[in-house]
């Protein structure tokens, strides 16, 4: 999961028929509210039993979650797989090799995990059996990402899986007891800090490794440059950052907060890099982009309605290139009694 504005398209079912959320007025409003791609499942019903073994959740948290779609998860994740920091898999799997040998295999944890993605890039690069738990809040993604789960490691080994349903930003230790590793895609960002320090505890109480990819690092490259390029990158930025999310920061936070939990971190980049061959993803990306933009600052409305027009008609031409800068981070948390 990531940002709504950004890698993650927010998608509201209250009707058989799904609908757009309200977007910011203007050219560029019109734009981004037509780009949000419907098709996120039913909503979760009250009373129904949380999975997860979660700290206590304030009163705001049992309000309907936010649900993504997966339409758009499944257009960006072979960008997503191009990105990936993939210098990160040897530290990782030396570390997994001296693991004592379980029966089962390796217990990894996938947070947020949305339709899956992390998992069918990841588990078929790593030796060994493994056990796969999916969390998430929305039981629809759930599904699709059991449905759609890789069954083989990269030595012919098994793979299975498992869901779980509940609160992603809130996990404890105890949830995460045995896990061998805990992995998430484009979540970061769209946590508090207060989350981060959560899931560095409960990681570093586990004792088990954390592989957190594609967090937003508030950089973009278009080609060619523009003017408003920069008013919109700031506006995008700050717009991340509402309701104390962390967005851009996330990767600068998470770093911090687990080696104060003592892992030892590595953070790499893993850009996207859009070309006329992804533009689809690009155009989709753009709408976010600049609809995130004017909703923070809605002066922005009118250049970057234009803006806008201009950038998809260069995308449509194949004239378009574009690098969104994630960072990767892998954490190395010490071993425990846990995690052995």
């Amino acid at each position: 999961m990531t940002s709504p504005s950004t890698t993650q398209t927010p998608s509201t079912t209250q009707t058989a028929q799904p609908t757009a959320p309200a977007g910011p007025a203007g050219p560029a409003g019109s734009a981004a509210r037509q780009s949000v791609i419907p098709g996120a499942g039913p909503a979760l019903r009250p009373g129904e039993r949380d999975t997860l073994r979660l700290r206590e959740a304030a009163t705001a948290d049992t309000d309907e979650p936010a649900r993504y779609a997966p339409e758009w998860l499944q257009l960006r994740e072979p960008a997503d797989a191009c990105a990936r920091a993939h210098d990160l898999l040897d530290p990782l799997r030396i570390r997994l090799a001296n693991l004592p040998q379980r029966a089962g295999g390796f217990i990894v944890h996938d947070i947020g995990c949305g339709t899956g993605s992390m998992g069918r890039w990841l588990a078929p690069r790593l030796d060994g059996a493994q056990h796969w738990i999916l969390h998430d809040r929305d039981p629809y993604l759930l599904h699709f990402a059991a449905v759609a789960s890789p069954r083989s490691a990269a030595d012919g080994s098994r793979v299975s899986v498992e869901t779980r349903r509940g609160d992603v930003a809130r996990l404890t230790p105890e949830a995460l007891a045995g896990a061998s590793l805990v992995t998430a895609s484009a979540l970061l960002d769209v946590l508090t800090r207060e989350d981060v320090d959560a899931l560095a505890a409960a990681c570093a109480g586990a004792g088990c490794p954390a592989l957190l990819t594609l967090s937003v690092a508030g950089r973009v490259e278009l080609t060619a440059p523009h003017p408003l390029d920069q008013e919109i990158t700031e506006a995008f930025n700050a717009h991340q950052r509402r309701g104390g999310l962390l967005g851009p920061d996330a990767a600068t936070v998470a770093t911090e907060a687990f080696a104060e939990h003592g892992a030892t971190v590595r953070l790499d980049p893993s850009p996207w890099q859009l070309g006329p061959e992804q533009a689809e993803l690009t155009a989709q990306w753009l709408r976010g982009w600049v609809g995130a933009a004017v909703e923070e600052r809605p002066e922005l409305a009118e250049p970057a309605g234009r803006y806008l027009t201009e950038r998809l008609e260069a995308c449509a031409a194949g004239e378009l290139r574009v690098v969104v800068h994630h960072n990767d981070l892998l954490a190395l948390c010490r071993p425990s009694g846990a995690a052995a």
